[in-house]
């Protein structure tokens, strides 16, 4: 499913007066997420789970083709969690 298709979807199940409207809660909630993260909060949602941001060290790689050693620079990247109700709905 692609972004559009879920849009659709949200303004069809839950009765939203256009798509347009069901689009646009759902960017305000990707903004809303985007933003907790990089202020360095998290965002949990019981029974779905939660979205963190995680600082990943630096390190030393190599390169596959040439194995050459390069050092990869530390960087802060999303993490999704899946919340126990949301790993049920799925068995």
């Amino acid at each position: 499913m692609n972004k559009a298709e879920l849009i659709e979807k949200l303004a069809e199940k839950y009765g939203a007066a256009s798509k347009a409207e069901a689009g646009r809660a759902l960017e305000a909630f990707i903004d809303i997420v985007k933003n907790e993260l990089k202020n360095g909060g998290e965002v949990a949602i019981a029974g779905f789970g939660t979205f963190k941001a995680k600082k990943r060290a630096a390190r030393t790689a190599r390169n596959p083709r040439t194995g050459e050693t390069v050092q990869v620079p530390e960087k802060v990247v999303p993490v999704f969690k899946a919340g126990k109700g949301f790993k049920d709905a799925l068995k």
